[in-house]
């Protein structure tokens, strides 16, 4: 059935170019998909041109042979897919890039056409064609793409925290916070997140998109968002090593709330001491933060811990591995140790035996077809323990991993472990 629809790929082009409006009409095209209210003309633009500082490429899939009478015009795609390619931190400071997917939607009245399954498949075999090892995505539904492969690899939380009389922290300051221009952040917000970026496990470069947001420079409806104010962590030294922007909720929402837009660390002082002083702000109460990390030094900082209350805990990056042989040999690894790995893969791209064979952290890997596995695995469980925030005893528990040798998955739980606790900041 996806035969008779028509798959058209490009890139963002600046306003003057005669292949600017198959953008934007691809862009409305996103909006139906995920209920979106059309945007004004102005905030497309900016879109647009964010969209070509990231050098994103749009796929979109059309009716070629004509669409129905008074419904949507050809141009709208029925399909959306889009990419851009990011660092992915792997652990102990290593990058990998990767082919970031975003944007995915398939028009209900097209739905069950092999559409997604088309998109996806191509997409895919592309980017491997092209020497891109590992994938990524923030899925919207949990059940859509593990059968492409793809296995929850980082994870996140909503936080609430009361910052009444009984917020307070362990923690002697080092460094000092003062309130700046949020346009700052124009500037300094990549700076402190290429810091971060180094030191993060799971962390993925951001897009053009964050330092706008993060300012205040591009708000939800695409004019500046003059409500939002920014912090800046000084070092010892007088250094930026950290930023918070955030925004009060209004005198209407009880107990008085701001919220977090952006809280990004280099170190673990400035994370500490950018949260004591939100919990210094006059009049408020709460502090909310939508991306907070679920192993949190904040929790275990405060005194009474239970200032924090935690909801919606939620899987967020997705990895699928697509070279084994690139992946497992790009990592550093927590401890030297062999294991043969079978991989199952449906698609084909990551299917194999492979050997591992890691000595001062630093990893040999073999395809071994004839050896026998100690763990057999999907692709996507793969991808799930390949950051070490999914434990390989677990899944093996829950079924998904198969022990050929006693204690295999213990090893490899201890292989995979990374300096901290993965977690990403940057949602596409």
């Amino acid at each position: 059935m996806a035969e008779k629809y028509e798959l058209r790929r490009f890139r963002a082009v600046g306003k003057d170019s005669a292949a600017y409006a198959q953008g934007t009409a691809w862009l409305r095209g996103v909006g139906i998909g995920f209920y979106d209210e059309p945007r004004k003309d102005e905030f497309v633009d900016k879109i647009m041109a964010m969209y070509q500082v990231d050098n994103r490429e749009m796929t979109g899939v059309y009716q070629p042979d004509g669409v129905a009478a008074h419904s949507l015009s050809a141009d709208v795609p029925v399909a959306t897919f889009a990419t851009l390619r990011k660092d992915l931190n792997i652990g102990y400071g290593r990058q990998l890039e990767a082919q970031l997917v975003t944007a995915v939607t398939v028009r209900g009245t097209h739905r069950r056409q092999g559409l997604l399954r088309r998109m996806m498949t191509e997409d895919l075999a592309a980017a491997k064609a092209d020497g891109v090892a590992l994938a990524a995505l923030t899925a919207s539904e949990a059940s859509i793409y593990g059968r492409f492969g793809y296995g929850v690899a980082t994870f996140e939380r909503s936080i609430k925290v009361d910052t009444g009389p009984r917020f307070r922290l362990r923690h002697e300051p080092v460094g000092s916070v003062e309130i700046a221009d949020r346009k700052v952040l124009l500037d300094l917000a990549p700076e402190v997140f290429a810091r971060v970026q180094r030191a993060m496990p799971g962390s993925i470069s951001r897009q053009e998109a964050y330092r706008l947001r993060s300012s205040g420079t591009l708000g939800r409806d695409g004019s500046e968002d003059e409500a939002i104010r920014c912090a800046l962590h000084y070092d010892a030294a007088g250094c930026v090593d950290g930023y918070v922007s955030y925004k009060f909720a209004g005198w209407d929402a009880k107990p008085y709330t701001m919220e977090i837009v952006d809280l990004v660390a280099a170190t673990d002082a400035a994370y500490l001491e950018l949260w004591q002083f939100l919990g210094s702000i006059d009049l408020v109460e709460r502090i909310s933060w939508q991306d907070a990390p679920v192993d949190d030094p904040l929790t275990w900082a405060l005194e009474d811990p239970r200032c924090v209350e935690s909801s919606d805990q939620r899987d967020m990056l997705w990895l699928r591995i697509l070279d084994p042989l690139r992946v497992l040999g790009a990592r550093r690894y927590s401890a030297d140790g062999t294991l043969v790995l079978a991989v199952r893969d449906s698609l084909g791209f990551a299917a194999g035996t492979f050997a591992l064979a890691v000595s001062g952290g630093d990893a040999t890997v073999t395809p071994a077809p004839d050896a026998e596995p100690e763990l057999s695995l999907d692709v996507a469980d793969l991808g799930s323990v390949y950051l070490g925030a999914v434990c390989p005893v677990t899944l093996t528990a829950a079924g998904r991993i198969t022990e050929h040798a006693p204690g295999a998955a213990l090893t490899a739980r201890i292989m995979f472990a990374v300096e901290r606790t993965p977690h990403c900041l940057t949602h596409f």
